[in-house]
């Protein structure tokens, strides 16, 4: 683990109990070819934290990452669009997110 970059990311679930439960559910259970996809991107870290309906993403990524090759590998994979797909009608977009963003990046603003 050397170098590392860090990003942290934000969306928030459908405000409603099922739908944040099918949401854990399906991340107790990542199928095998999604963390492939996600490790062959160059990310060595991703945890997924949840509190309400708001969901926080920290990702470590080595010096090859780029966020323009894991968006073509993902447009590629379709198993990471079948997933994308499933996990998209259990999401809702931030009211600031761009059109058809759906993590979004967050700026640090304090470091210790």
């Amino acid at each position: 683990m050397g170098n590392q970059t860090r990003y942290c990311f934000a969306l928030d679930l459908k405000e409603d109990p099922e739908v944040i439960e099918r949401y854990i559910a399906h991340h107790r259970a990542v199928p095998a070819d999604i963390i492939k996809s996600i490790t062959d991107a160059g990310i060595e870290v991703m945890d997924i934290y949840l509190t309400g309906n708001r969901l926080f993403m920290i990702m470590e990524v080595g010096e090859g990452f780029s966020f323009d090759r894991k968006a073509k590998m993902d447009r590629e994979n379709p198993a990471v669009q079948a997933w994308e797909s499933l996990m998209g009608t259990l999401q809702q977009s931030l009211p600031w997110a761009k059109p058809g963003e759906k993590w979004v990046l967050m700026d640090k603003i304090f470091h210790l």
